[in-house]
């Protein structure tokens, strides 16, 4: 297996006997894809509307109700395949797959088994490890099961229908390190390729991981999974947690506490697993085909035109933004953070401005400033202004018209209200002075009141001319020109 994945961590040493075991972990994740309606009736999929507010008889799995399976749902199905490099195939089939639990109220979910719509594909860590997928399908999301009322379970079923892809990896990641880098490159990929907003808290993105310790050399060990994860805090914390569990019980050297193949949950708060129910094999789902949906047939055109809407992917833009624009691996990381504001910084240098330019100002002024009291914008898409006026703003700083602070005087009512920024400049009086009489007169004035910095310079303390330099700026509003400022600084002490 190593040869396949590349290079294998190290493992965890156990402190009872030296022994070195090695982690064998595997996720299965769970994607709300951003559909306005459900995966095969009309209802509204929307997070936060009153419990059982978006159900009908299709949801609710009333007697004689038909599922239609949802166009735009397998279309983004399909987007999110291609952007892992799986094969998606032309036919796939449905499923019901059966168990009982009460938030699902057809006592079965419609899902894929034996033949998903496509198989293989994965994503590359940054040690150059490649984490493979077995396969993604698509299947109905159950509706949600509230248990911390007391004795009562209440049940809430706007969720039952929800279109879903489940992602499943090999075992081939080997650290909660590794998992967390794995999920957030996943999501990274989703969001870019417009599958779904990828949200936690709103349960769009759901983790289970399977965990299993070996021995070096020695094949696989009973696994365990663990569910309904919906951090990445506690996807790496049960990870670890799981992981001591398994070796204790292994080096504590009696069989019967060994760990079996069984489902637990994680609880945060005690820093523990427990067990939920002992895991099921696929026949205890009693899988068979869907007998109220045909097979899903899917033509080349369909594949090409969600190939067609891919954008560069963000590992893609990295590599692009570090090789060709020679931006730092930092700032190429930032900006890739999110698609609106990688989109937003493309457009601001086909707008005319310099890669560096253009990247600390969006990086350092605008994300900075997202989201405070006085800014009504929070994401890229909301801001007031484009990045053609955000390109203006950077040629006036270039040119020597506007200094950075007062640039950042424009830029922060452009935040607010928007403008064209050279327009911005006159109404604000910010226009950067470079009359060379005017800086000279506020320079002699700023070393009238400082014989002490004049002295400093000729001493050799160059740097002491700072203090004139802030005094100059300050009788000029900050406008005048630094450069020339602190030129004609040096000059008229050598002169005296």
């Amino acid at each position: 297996m190593s040869e396949v994945l590349g290079p294998v961590p190290q493992g965890v040493t156990s402190p009872r006997t030296g022994r070195r075991w090695i982690p064998v972990i595997g996720l299965e994740v769970h994607c709300q894809l951003d559909t306005a309606t459900k995966l095969f009736c009309g209802c509204e999929n929307r997070f936060g509307a009153e419990p059982n507010t978006l159900t009908c008889p299709v949801c609710t799995g009333q007697p004689g109700a038909l599922p239609v399976l949802n166009r735009h749902a397998v279309e983004l199905a399909v987007r999110a395949a291609l952007a892992l490099g799986a094969e998606v195939h032309h036919e796939s089939v449905f499923a019901r797959k059966n168990y009982f639990y009460p938030d699902l109220p057809k006592g079965y979910q419609i899902s894929q088994f034996e033949r998903p719509y496509c198989t293989g594909g994965g994503l590359e860590l940054a040690g150059g490890r490649r984490v493979r997928l077995v396969r993604i399908h698509i299947e109905e999301d159950a509706g949600k099961a509230i248990h911390d009322r007391g004795d009562a379970t209440l049940v809430d079923l706007n969720r039952a229908g929800v279109p879903l892809i489940e992602s499943v990896t090999e075992p081939d990641l080997r650290s909660s390190a590794e998992a967390h880098e794995y999920l957030v490159a996943l999501r990274e990929i989703l969001r870019y390729v417009g599958v779904s907003d990828c949200d936690m808290e709103k349960g769009s993105l759901r983790c289970d991981v399977n965990v299993s310790v070996q021995l070096p050399g020695e094949g696989l060990r009973s696994r365990v999974e663990v569910k309904n994860l919906n951090s990445f805090r506690n996807v790496q914390a049960a990870i670890e947690r799981e992981i001591v569990r398994q070796i204790e019980a292994y080096e504590g050297g009696d069989p019967e506490r060994y760990p079996e193949q069984e489902t637990r949950l994680y609880d945060p708060q005690r820093d523990e697993t427990r067990v939920m129910r002992r895991k099921e094999d696929s026949q205890d789902y009693r899988y068979f085909p869907e007998p109220d949906l045909p097979p899903l047939a899917l033509d080349a055109a369909t594949l090409e035109a969600q190939r067609g809407l891919l954008p560069e992917l963000p590992a893609a833009r990295r590599g692009r933004y570090v090789g060709e624009l020679g931006l730092s691996q930092y700032d190429a990381g930032v900006l890739t953070s999110e698609r609106a504001v990688s989109d937003f910084f493309e457009a601001t240098l086909r707008a005319g401005a310099a890669p560096k330019a253009a990247a600390n100002w969006i990086a350092n002024e605008v994300l900075r400033a997202l989201g405070e009291d006085d800014v009504q914008a929070s994401t890229f898409g909301e801001l007031a202004f484009r990045p053609v006026e955000l390109a203006s703003l950077v040629a006036l700083v270039d040119e020597g018209t506007l200094s950075n602070n007062a640039a950042r005087k424009v830029l922060a009512h452009m935040l607010r209200e928007g403008g064209e920024p050279r327009e911005l400049v006159d109404a604000l009086g910010l226009a950067q002075v470079s009359d060379s009489q005017a800086v000279e007169a506020w320079c002699r004035e700023a070393l009238a009141q400082r014989p002490q910095v004049a002295e400093a310079v000729r001493g050799g303390n160059e740097k002491a001319v700072g203090a004139a330099m802030g005094a100059v700026m300050g009788m000029s509003g900050g406008r005048a020109d630094p450069g020339l400022v602190r030129q004609t600084l040096l000059r008229l002490i050598r002169e005296g």
